[in-house]
This record gives structure tokens, sequence and C-alpha cells, in this order.
């Protein structure tokens, strides 16, 4: 088959690869799409480099082309020709962590497309209980979005949003922007959105956002938001999201870092005012959620998802994400 090889850190190129062959408890999926995000510049920046080489590709649904020993049809609802999105995570479930039910903070976390072969290819193997069944009406190639709609499903889950916040949200890229859909969903006074990119901002304003600027200065809050997301994992935004939050609010990090930033914090006013920061990692009991939000329409792909490239340009795909072209870039085998 063809798949997109990360081989080394700055490494990638689209080559002939061996079939995948499912394990009893796995099933091959035939890849509508997958989609890219920061974690994959990440992979192939070598963050992850003892997984290398690797296919990448953690957002993803299709068909099921091959089942494994052990998959029982009648109980697994799952059998050749079944349709599905791919939770990539996978979890030790013996660690502490995933123990006390926090199985995305597991000890020995690896996930599809990261640790494992992925999505970014013709085939891919995923165990059962990773693969969701869709629903006849949801496109394939819309469905590789349910992946990160899961993740800002568990940022809400975190957030603990109440009826009537006023909720500030940095960067409108495809993150961003689903944390701007699940804000409405749940009863938001108000959303606004702050980025530099005026191409994106105008897609918070076509997604019904409050308002849009490029510095949270412009905006009529002058004390604070609820809660404030950070959706770009820059330096900046931190820095200025942290001072944004309201008396007794929330700010959220959600947008991926490197791991070498860094802010600076005022103790004293996190005591005085109630200030809650926290953060939110991967899927946590959301996918299945995630799924059910998307096939009720909480998104429009069509707006999301700015490119439907062929798997052969994966490389083109990656530059793009890297300049900031666009939303969703997917590739489709």
């Amino acid at each position: 088959m063809r798949a997109a090889v990360i081989s080394s850190p700055g490494v990638v190129e689209v080559s002939a690869v061996a079939d995948p062959a499912p394990g009893p408890r796995e099933v091959v999926v035939a890849v509508s799409a997958c989609g890219l995000c920061g974690t994959d510049l990440h992979i192939l920046e070598g963050e992850f480099a003892p997984s290398l080489p690797v296919v990448p590709g953690h957002e993803f649904a299709g068909v099921v082309a091959a089942v494994g020993s052990a998959v029982d049809e009648a109980v697994d609802k799952l059998a050749v020709g079944t349709r599905v999105a791919v939770d990539p995570s996978l979890y030790c479930h013996e660690c502490h962590y995933c123990r006390i039910g926090h199985n995305n903070l597991c000890e020995r976390w690896a996930a599809i497309g990261v640790s494992t072969a992925g999505g970014a290819a013709e085939y891919a193997v995923a165990p059962v209980a990773n693969c969701v069944p869709l629903p006849e009406h949801v496109r394939l190639e819309d469905a590789a979005l349910i992946e990160p709609l899961a993740c800002a499903v568990r940022g809400y889950d975190v957030l603990n949003s109440q009826l009537g916040s006023h909720v500030l949200i940095y960067g409108s890229g495809t993150m961003g922007l689903m944390m701007l859909q699940l804000a409405k969903r749940t009863g938001a006074a108000s959303a606004d959105v702050v980025d530099l990119n005026p191409e994106r901002l105008a897609t918070a304003k076509l997604l019904g956002c409050t308002a849009t600027s490029a510095s949270a200065d412009e905006l009529d809050r002058p004390n604070g938001w609820e809660l404030v997301v950070d959706a770009t994992g820059n330096e900046a935004a931190i820095q200025d999201g942290i001072g944004r939050v309201r008396p007794g609010g929330t700010f959220l990090q959600f947008g991926v870092s490197s791991s070498a930033a860094r802010v600076t914090i005022e103790p004293y006013r996190i005591y005085n005012k109630e200030i809650t920061i926290t953060g939110s990692m991967a899927v946590l009991h959301s996918f299945e959620r995630a799924a059910e939000l998307f096939a009720a329409g909480v998104l429009d792909p069509e707006v999301f998802i700015s490119h439907r490239l062929p798997l052969e340009q994966y490389g083109d795909a990656l530059e793009m994400l890297r300049t900031g072209k666009g939303r969703k870039i997917q590739v489709q085998p």
C-alpha cells in the first residue's frame, strides 16, 4: 500500500509499505480521509523521535476492510464494510492514571499515528475498542474531524462551563473554531475571538462569534472573561490571556506549546481572585460524544475543511500547516 512515512526528523515521503494485518482484537480500516494537526509537525521535527520511523495520521475515518480472528460482529458491532471513525488513543489500562480514570495521562501513553502506524495511508490498523460506527448520513471524508472535536469536548469537560459565561478564545484555527462552536452550544453569553490572521477571524465571524480582534485590548470587556481559552500554544497569547481572566474565572491551556515555552504568573492574583489555571490533554471519554455531536451537525465540514489533497501531497500538506494556510487540511488516500 501507499503511505506517508516520517523516517527521521525533517524527512517525510510517500512510499510503498507492507499492507497491515489485524491482530485478534483489531480491524484494518480502509482510510477515507486523514486530517493533519500540529502534533504531526512535532513528530516531523523529531519531538517523538523514539517512535520514528512512523506513518503519521491520528485523525482518520474509513471503512472496515478486515477483522481479527477474535472480533465478534454481533457483540462488537464491527464487520467488513462498517463505517467508522477511529480514536487514536492507546492506553495501557494498568498504570496509576489509567486505574483512576485519567487514561489520557497514561504513563505508557501512545497513539495511532504517533507511536504506531496511522491513517496517512491507504489502510490502518485499530483496536476494536477504538472504532466508533458512524450513521449513513455522515460522510466519511468529513468524519476525520471527529478526533479533534473529541479533544475540544474534553476541553469543555475541564472548563466546567456555566450558562451565561463570557468566553474569550485565542486562536481561530481549527481548534479555536471548534471551541467557539462548543461555547455557543453550551450557553455562552458571548464568545470573542482574538487572532492575528484576518482570514481566520473572518471564519470566526462566519461561525457567529460575538466579536473578533487582533488584540483583546480592543474588545469591550474591561472586567475580563469568565472563561479564557488559549488555542494557539503561543507564549505571548498565553501570557496575555492569563491576565484577562475575570475574578473567579478559569484559564484553559488548550493549544500545544513547545516544551521550552515559558510564561510568568502572579501568585497573589491567583489566590486573591480565585483564578483557576488548567489544561486539557487530548481525548478522555469524549470520542463517542464527539461522534454524536458531529452526526447531529455541530460543525459544518465545508467551513472547517479548507483543503482536501491526495495522499501523495502529504509533504505539501505539512508545509501548508506549518505556514498557517487554510483551516483543517486533509489528505485522502
